[in-house]
């Protein structure tokens, strides 16, 4: 957005807050910066308002426009987890939204279902990306050379990292101990990667760290597995037709949370394909044993790694959007339509 002339008012990083300790303890900064954005979009007098995504941020955001100028569209790009938890949120989105631009298929249904407002799918980013993800008949070849390139993906927020690090390094120990030989990559995100070379520069299985997209993606192609922190990645490996194991990990402050989700998985490619084919470790279940138990179980010619391979051969026919339309094209013109009215 940036590269594209946005001005933004301030930084990203000053609301890009995860977990209820770092919240309470930045809440001042956030009431802040949520008083200066509605002050700035009335200021700006649009013909429509797009909030994007952060919902805890735009949705309050919207709610004090809506208040004062209850005739001006406003459009969300992102539907909120409403389908997972806390599904009470989608009703009440009715009195400050008009329409929900949604990344994933399931969603326009979850979103009658629960009384939201209009919500179109439009197509996930993805999928106008996966000449770059998905691997040519050269690089499928690859994966069955040894050693098999594995994957570690911690995640892109250091939280995430800090928490499954290690357990992810000791489970690669376990699963060479075991298999024999094995490369790894790791792809890191650059605000993280000196913290993740600081933090792996004592590990015996040493990874080979990249940090650019190209990078990041040549070594998908190429991939035997993965192991990963839930998240948008696990759909990146899913298109690129990666089998993979899944991790999470969140603080004890908010470990009742689980108590509040309502779905039978956290993976998105799983949630997609209606179907548990991806292994997934929470909390206590999220051991460098059971992690490595189940990349072996992967790693090897066999049913575990045939159904996902399988599954995700169906991925992108279940995420294409009516007509070919790309999902930037799609939601732009929805976006136009509450302009021009």
């Amino acid at each position: 957005m940036a590269r594209e002339g946005l001005r933004s008012l301030f930084p990203i990083s000053d609301i890009a807050v995860m977990g209820v300790l770092p919240v309470i303890a930045r809440l001042p900064v956030l009431l802040k910066r949520i008083s200066e954005t509605a002050e700035a979009v009335l200021k700006a007098e649009p013909d429509v308002l797009v909030i994007i995504d952060s919902p805890d941020f735009t949705h309050r955001v919207a709610r004090r426009v809506r208040a004062r100028r209850p005739h001006l569209p406003i459009v969300d790009y992102v539907s909120p987890t409403v389908w997972a938890w806390r599904s009470g949120r989608a009703a009440k989105m009715r009195g400050y939204i008009d329409h929900v631009l949604a990344l994933l298929p399931f969603e326009p249904a979850a979103h009658r279902r629960l009384g939201g407002p209009a919500c179109t799918y439009v197509g996930h980013p993805l999928i106008e990306r996966l000449d770059a993800l998905c691997p040519n008949e050269e690089e499928v070849r690859a994966r069955d050379i040894k050693p098999p390139l594995v994957l570690l993906l911690p995640g892109s927020r250091r939280s995430e990292v800090t928490r499954l690090l290690d357990d992810f390094g000791e489970a690669l120990v376990l699963v060479q101990a075991a298999y024999g030989p094995i490369e790894v990559v790791l792809p890191a995100v650059p605000h993280l990667e000196s913290l993740i070379r600081q933090r792996t520069r004592a590990w015996a299985l040493a990874p080979r760290i990249v940090a650019t997209e190209p990078e990041k993606f040549a070594a998908f192609r190429r991939a035997r597995v993965a192991l990963a922190a839930s998240g948008t990645v696990t759909l990146e490996l899913a298109l690129a037709g990666v089998p993979q194991c899944v991790a999470y990990k969140i603080s004890w402050a908010e470990s009742f949370l689980k108590y509040l989700v309502n779905v039978p998985s956290i993976v998105l490619p799983n949630l997609i394909l209606g179907r548990n084919h991806v292994p997934e470790f929470l909390q206590e279940a999220c051991t460098a044993q059971k992690l490595a138990d189940a990349l072996l179980g992967i790693l090897q010619d066999g049913p575990g790694r045939n159904v996902q391979i399988e599954a995700f051969g169906h991925l992108a026919d279940v995420m294409k959007v009516e007509g070919g339309v790309a999902p930037a094209a799609r939601a732009a013109a929805i976006v136009l339509t509450f302009a021009q009215k």
